[in-house]
């Protein structure tokens, strides 16, 4: 194991994850546009998407048996590579008579391979890097994932209305080939374990050991698991749904406002990467209880300021600052307690372990959306009772994990 962070192993994960991410990002926008020009519904386009997310949420726990069971190098340079080719043949057969069904095919299938490839690339990063490196290697993991989601949308909806949708496919065929070639130079160390159970055994097996392992030889786990679902569910919900729609609905700013918020969002995540690879040394894990009630003391003022006879500009300041805070602070939580996971975790169980991570997430996420979503519907005049209400909860929950991180503290010393 090396001690450098970007030793030659990492250094080849993170280049091809750039491109991988990239080609991922602007082929997801282009896809996205088409989808909107040509069906002008906005009810279709949220179908797509929601059908898209399924494979990943149901399937990544098989992702993780095959990463704990298989080559890991060799899985992500095979899924890249096929990604690579679903994405090519797409775009060659793609006409104004199939587009829509074309469309969906890729998205379900692209959702497929992430549900394979996205616990194998979070079980190589342990692998590769020890102790602090973990969380610095995980950062810079975000990073990427941050930096190409902001940057793609760009860069893709200049290709897509300069040149059109396929030359965006094709741009994204070339990312996923060169992330495959970046992938076929790393080196991991892989044991093959032998067995004479059939493929349903083995995953029959793995789940009941994973399972096993989280829920009761590693509850601390089952714990963060449980409190990265939450924390995704209130994040995604107030911030995702929460936030445009206060900005465009309640305050009435226009789309130049809307953007703004985006791109502050994107920026923050960045940042917050940024700051958890910067206090990785002097963070102490018994502390990570303050990001939680961080984020809940920060959704205080963004509804008192709706309580309060203030100006539009006002609020939005208010709104803005806030969630950027929010949204830095969360990050740092999330990339703390993946990387906590991934220390208490043995090697061979790593990626059936990240896959349930994932799973968590995924399903929360839609939900905290769907729900805040009617709640902003239904209180429009009183947001105040959604957002202090969240921010109490919120700060409660931080103060009822203090002695459960210093407990994990020890465990990982």
């Amino acid at each position: 194991m090396n001690n450098k962070l970007f030793h030659k192993n990492f250094s080849l994960l993170i280049a091809g994850q750039t491109s991988s991410l990239f080609g991922n990002c602007i082929l997801d926008f282009a896809l996205s546009m088409y989808v909107l020009e040509v069906t002008g519904s906005a009810t279709i386009f949220a179908s797509f998407l929601a059908l898209a997310m399924l494979p990943t949420i149901l399937l990544s726990p098989l992702g993780g048996i095959l990463a704990d069971r298989a080559n890991r190098r060799n899985i992500m340079v095979i899924l890249d590579f096929m990604a690579g080719v679903i994405v090519l043949l797409a775009a060659v057969f793609i006409n104004s008579e199939n587009h829509l069904v074309i469309i969906v095919l890729t998205l379900v299938i692209q959702s497929i391979l992430g549900a394979f490839e996205t616990p194998t690339v979070q079980a190589c990063v342990p692998q590769m890097q020890t102790g602090d490196n973990i969380i610095l290697g995980n950062a810079v993991v975000n990073q990427i994932s941050a930096v190409s989601a902001f940057a793609a949308p760009f860069i893709g909806s200049l290709l897509y209305t300069a040149f059109g949708l396929k030359p965006v496919m094709y741009a994204g065929v070339i990312c996923f080939f060169i992330t495959a070639v970046f992938e076929c130079f790393i080196k991991l160390d892989y044991h093959p374990e032998r067995t004479t159970e059939n493929v349903l055994e083995i995953v029959k097996k793995d789940l009941k050991d994973s399972t096993k392992f989280i829920c009761k030889e590693k509850t601390a786990i089952l714990k963060i698991l449980l409190l990265v679902a939450v924390i995704g569910f209130f994040i995604q919900g107030i911030a995702l749904v929460g936030l445009p729609y206060m900005v465009r609905t309640i305050l009435g700013l226009n789309a130049k406002f809307y953007g703004a918020t985006e791109s502050m969002l994107g920026l923050t995540v960045i940042l917050g990467s940024v700051i958890s690879g910067l206090i990785v040394s002097k963070f102490k894990i018994r502390k990570l209880y303050l990001t939680l009630f961080s984020v809940g003391i920060c959704l205080l003022p963004v509804g008192a300021i709706f309580i309060i006879s203030t100006g539009v500009y006002m609020k939005y300041t208010v709104l803005m600052l806030s969630f950027a805070i929010i949204q830095i602070v969360a990050c740092v939580f999330s990339i703390f307690a993946l990387s906590i996971i991934q220390q208490l975790t043995p090697n061979n169980m790593i990626g059936k372990v990240m896959a349930y991570t994932a799973t968590f997430s995924l399903c929360a996420q839609p939900l905290g959306q769907i729900i805040y979503g009617l709640l902003f519907d239904t209180f429009a005049n009183m947001v105040y009772v959604i957002l202090i209400p969240t921010g109490i909860i919120l700060c409660m929950i931080g103060f009822k994990t203090k002695d459960f991180f210093a407990k994990v503290e020890k465990q990982l010393e």
